[in-house]
């Protein structure tokens, strides 16, 4: 037995140099493993996760087994967003409801170490923090506060998803404030920068011909 490890875009594995260089000298039918990588892996569509292959050498048989995938990237396709926050003390890139941050770690707790369904919910909101993303209106510390006092207990025993459409329009509403803010600083802090180029480069300029001198 031998066994592959991969990480594809969940429905859209293709037949790359990475992916021939491992399969091809297995001597498997590899359009059909693709296919079936593709299939096993359709409900993950946007979120790069860990798959392993396991082939046997004798009958050439493809066991297929898709792992969860990292918690940023079921955070990410909840958000719908591609890449998150480089710069998360600053930039805000989304704003989860309770609901939200309950459906990422019911999609992890089976993967995770811990038995306690709490834990896996304190540790989604941790990525949360490292990613820019606000919970309920609020930075996740605040948030991690609320859960130790049991103000999310009975979504959380519920193990809810569901966002009401209500909540998740004052949730949106309050993030496009957010996100309004942060664009008018960043064209600030881009003028800013544009100017200090400007000036250096009057200054180059008005040096050169002394230098000539």
């Amino acid at each position: 037995m031998v066994v592959i490890k991969l990480l594809v875009e969940g429905g859209k594995m293709s037949p790359g140099p990475a992916v021939a260089q491992q399969l091809g000298p297995m001597g498997v039918n590899m359009g059909k493993v693709i296919s079936d990588v593709n299939s096993a892996t359709q409900e993950f569509k946007g979120v790069t996760l860990p798959v392993h292959l396991t082939v046997n050498a004798d009958t050439k048989e493809v066991t297929i087994k898709v792992l969860s995938p990292p918690t940023s990237e079921l955070i990410k396709k909840e958000l719908g967003i591609e890449k998150a926050s480089s710069a998360r003390l600053k930039q805000r890139v989304g704003n989860f409801a309770i609901e939200q941050v309950i459906s990422v770690a019911k999609a992890k707790h089976d993967a995770m170490l811990s038995n306690d369904f709490l834990a896996t919910v304190k540790s989604v909101v941790g990525t949360c923090q490292a990613l820019g993303v606000l919970i309920e209106n609020k930075e996740t510390r605040e948030i991690m506060k609320d859960i130790n006092e049991g103000k999310f207990a009975e979504e959380i025993n519920a193990r809810k998803i569901d966002v009401d459409s209500e909540k998740r329009k004052v949730l949106d509403d309050y993030f496009t404030t957010i996100a309004e803010k942060q664009e008018e600083v960043k064209k600030a802090e881009d003028a800013e920068k544009a100017a200090e180029e400007e000036k250096k480069a009057v200054a180059t300029t008005e040096k050169e011909p002394e230098a000539k001198k």
